[in-house]
């Protein structure tokens, strides 16, 4: 026998309400283990395979690669308990039970029956069965043990059930149901490009048994004979409402819009994109911000990391210098490592340091966090700089990578910029921008000297600090920049 549970879109947490289904990595009749990665999709956040916390046979699967869904939502339905064996025994049984006509059958939809699988969720989130994990923790594996829960009885469900909720599933990509219970059936004849909707069913109702799939392979016709013993009909038999494949309606034309113009290309605003889009107006919204910038004489900074370099060992990244003075001015500055609560009205100090770094990747811009960045040394800072790059490029990075920042470095001087004015990244309180370095005409020890030059800017939340406190922590660190040994003071 064998229970019917649906599994659902998960809470992926950090606020994130939907998902986009990117690939699907389990077909209908698919065999599955407990927290098997099922599909893979791509949150606001970065991309993720979520697991499945029951083992059993795939019967359904709702959304398409490329489908939004909603947090809550139905991924798929699984049959657990399912066996080769309860396949095989479940035409014999279906005398005993009392089946729907075929035509009630074949009018069953997802929306018709989603009390049944709201009722089937409850099931399995009552019973502790052996085939359920419990965990969908997303993006971090769900290997942790479930919480002990009570282990109750039930009965299960007869086979007219099973065969309901499994004629729903659409086979070879067609629109409607076919007559099929067992997902050995279906293998069978995806394995052999038999096409179940072209055959009749020799069993109770029409239902599609293993023999009509075998007799189709070995006659090598997508049409079965009538079953042996069966009585010849008088007339050519009715097909069953549900084996013609149903005819897509045409969609419907969109009219232009009197604005419409040949050559404009519409981009949604969803996934990264919309989640920049999001957080970039609410902290235009909320964040009264301003911003101050100085030129700063970098040729001392990169003398002092190319010596570095040149004793041995791994070597310093330039951003990781810059991050490390960045814990060090934050060190003298708290108010700019902060945020505000707005309900409260009150200014909250963190005290710890997580720096996020503005990252421009093929997905777009993404801003991973290098935790506890203040205990840190510029080994270990370059180290993490260059693994969170590489995972951003690659799309790994975790939703938990991705969030908890208190203050964030913006690099843009790889586009070959000077200054920028960038937007906080909410709800942080601050933003140091980082120009290029070039050489430039520079007064250096009362003399005209070219010099390698960089424009530094901080954005900030005016709510926190006044200019003096902003303008003290920009100055503390073009100093540093320009005379890395005042970094010294603070270790």
């Amino acid at each position: 026998m064998a229970q019917v549970l649906e599994f659902k879109l998960p809470d992926l947490g950090e606020g994130l309400t939907e998902a986009e289904i990117v690939r699907w990595l389990v077909s209908v009749g698919d065999v599955v283990a407990v927290d098997q990665p099922v599909v893979e999709v791509e949150t606001a956040k970065a991309m993720v395979e979520v697991p499945c916390p029951y083992g059993g046979v795939v019967t359904a699967r709702y959304g398409e690669e490329g489908t939004e869904l909603p947090v809550g939502a139905p991924l798929l339905t699984v049959a657990v308990g399912a066996s080769e064996g309860a396949d095989a025994s479940a035409p014999a049984q279906a005398p005993t039970a009392t089946p729907a006509p075929t035509a009630t059958k074949a009018a069953v939809t997802p929306q018709a029956a989603a009390p049944a699988r709201a009722s089937a969720s409850a099931s399995a989130s009552a019973s502790a069965s052996d085939e359920a994990s419990g965990n969908v923790l997303v993006g971090y594996g769900t290997g942790a043990p479930a919480a002990r829960r009570r282990r109750v009885r039930r009965a299960p469900l007869t086979a007219s059930h099973v065969a309901t909720a499994l004629v729903r599933e659409p086979v070879n990509g067609g629109a409607g149901p076919v007559p099929v219970v067992s997902p050995l059936v279906r293998r069978l004849a995806r394995e052999h490009g038999v096409d179940l909707r072209e055959l009749t069913g020799s069993g109770r109702d029409g239902l599609i048994l293993r023999c009509d799939v075998e007799r189709a392979i070995h006659q090598g016709a997508t049409q079965a004979p009538p079953a042996v013993g069966a009585p010849a009909p008088a007339t050519a038999p009715t097909p069953l409402p549900a084996s013609a494949p149903a005819q897509a309606p045409a969609p419907a034309p969109v009219a232009a819009s009197p604005s419409a113009r040949p050559g404009v290309t519409r981009v949604p605003l969803r996934g990264v994109r919309g989640a920049v889009a999001d957080k970039l107006t609410r902290s235009r919204h909320e964040i009264p911000d301003a911003t101050c910038w100085v030129d700063a004489d970098a040729t001392e900074l990169l003398a002092a990391r190319t010596a570095m370099n040149a004793a041995g060992g791994a070597k310093i990244a330039l951003i990781a210098l810059f991050a490390r003075i960045c814990t060090a001015a934050l060190a003298r500055h708290p108010e700019l490592n902060s945020t505000v609560d707005s309900a409260a009205r009150e200014i909250v100090r963190l005290p710890e340091v997580h720096l996020g770094f503005a990252a421009q990747t093929d997905r777009g811009l993404v801003v991973p966090v290098v935790r506890d960045a203040h205990a840190r040394s510029a080994e270990s800072l370059s180290a993490e700089f260059a693994r969170l790059t590489e995972a951003g490029r690659s799309g790994t990075l975790t939703p938990g990578e991705l969030t908890g920042g208190t203050f964030t470095l913006n690099n843009y001087g790889v586009f070959g910029v000077d200054g920028s004015t960038p937007i906080i990244n909410h709800p942080e309180a601050a933003m140091l921008g980082i120009g290029r370095i070039v050489p430039k005409p520079w007064v250096h020890e009362g003399e005209l000297a070219v010099r390698q030059v960089v424009q530094l800017s901080l954005t900030f939340d005016h709510r926190v600090c006044d200019g003096g406190t902003a303008g003290g922590f920009l100055r503390y660190v073009a100093d540093c920049v320009e005379q890395p040994a005042v970094l010294l003071r603070t270790l």
